[in-house]
């Protein structure tokens, strides 16, 4: 069960028009059983597993452990996160691997050839962002863009620059309201393939949910703290819902760097263009080299790697 669903509500199920495929919704950190996925699989738009939470031999006990069980049923991993780990399958023909440098979006790395050398897929795994379930459509069509622009759109949402259009910032702001919400992927997913009413409606439902988050993440803003020139940090305590992407671009707009702490997590963000590597500063193998999240134990050897005052890392 999700947090957007309640006790009584049904799992998601498969809209008719994606039955040609199993879709299954993953993170870097929280990837699917081997034993539970069909056929043979396309893990899309999921990032080798870092240390950016804290915890060491990540990469080995998530991502290598699902190449490894799946074996011969990896029918191709495609995806655009820097690590460490590339290097280890340069020459195996069922990775298509970059860096978030080279293709700021992973959709613009799907096209019919890709889709064509994998051969039969019976399963998509794809990141539950919009980056993400733009490449299980497009994987779904064949390698074509789900609508003209699509892959641009993809790329201005993770990127956060420049504007996507109305029909790209409408599905992803669904997904940012409900962001472990299956219900409202399929929808996103059924949109983008073969639309119908139900998935606009879900979407447009979704999308509303938003305008809330947003507000909370207005007034949380004010309390950024300024640590240093380029950075800001914010502690949000407990409280409403909040958008914490919206939250985090807020905090750019004082500093080039912006870091929220919420429980137990502290995220760090900056902008894609700013030349900003906090897998470097940490010390982290994959991610993203400008949005990095690691646990708040870590919080004070991290201000002080980007630079902040000792004191006022102390205090932390």
């Amino acid at each position: 069960m999700t947090e957007e669903q309640g006790p009584n509500d049904k799992p998601p199920e498969l809209p008719p028009e994606l039955a040609g495929f199993h879709l299954v919704f993953g993170t870097p950190r929280r990837l699917p059983k081997a034993a539970g996925l069909p056929g043979r699989v396309a893990v899309l738009d999921i990032a080798f597993a870092g240390e950016a939470g804290g915890r060491r031999n990540t990469f080995d006990k998530t991502t290598r452990k699902l190449i490894d069980a799946l074996g011969e049923r990896l029918a191709a991993w495609v995806d655009h996160h820097d690590s460490a780990h590339h290097a280890e399958y340069r020459d195996d023909p069922r990775f298509t691997l970059a860096t978030k440098a080279e293709h700021g979006a992973c959709p613009e790395m799907i096209d019919e050839a890709v889709v064509t050398a994998a051969g039969r897929v019976d399963t998509i795994v794809c990141h539950t962002d919009f980056d993400g379930i733009v490449c299980a459509a497009k994987w779904i069509l064949g390698g074509r863009e789900p609508y003209p622009g699509a892959d641009a759109d993809a790329r201005a949402v993770d990127t956060r620059i420049g504007l996507p259009s109305p029909r790209g910032a409408h599905l992803d702001r669904a997904l940012r309201a409900r962001p472990r919400d299956e219900a409202t992927m399929l929808a996103v997913a059924q949109e983008l393939v073969a639309p119908t009413p139900a998935a606009k409606a879900a979407i447009d439902a979704a999308s509303a949910d938003l305008e809330p988050r947003e507000a909370e993440a207005a007034r949380l803003a004010r309390g950024y703290r300024q640590l240093s020139d380029d950075l800001c940090l914010v502690d949000v305590g407990d409280g409403a819902p909040y958008d914490k992407t919206w939250l985090l671009l807020l905090g750019q707009q004082r500093a080039k760097m912006a870091a929220v702490v919420d429980g137990d997590t502290v995220t760090f963000a900056a902008p894609f263009d700013s030349g900003v590597d906090f897998l470097a500063a940490f010390g982290i193998s994959g991610g993203m080299p400008t949005l990095v999240s690691i646990h708040r134990p870590r919080l004070r050897e991290s201000l002080a790697a980007l630079g902040v005052d000792e004191a006022v890392a102390q205090q932390f």
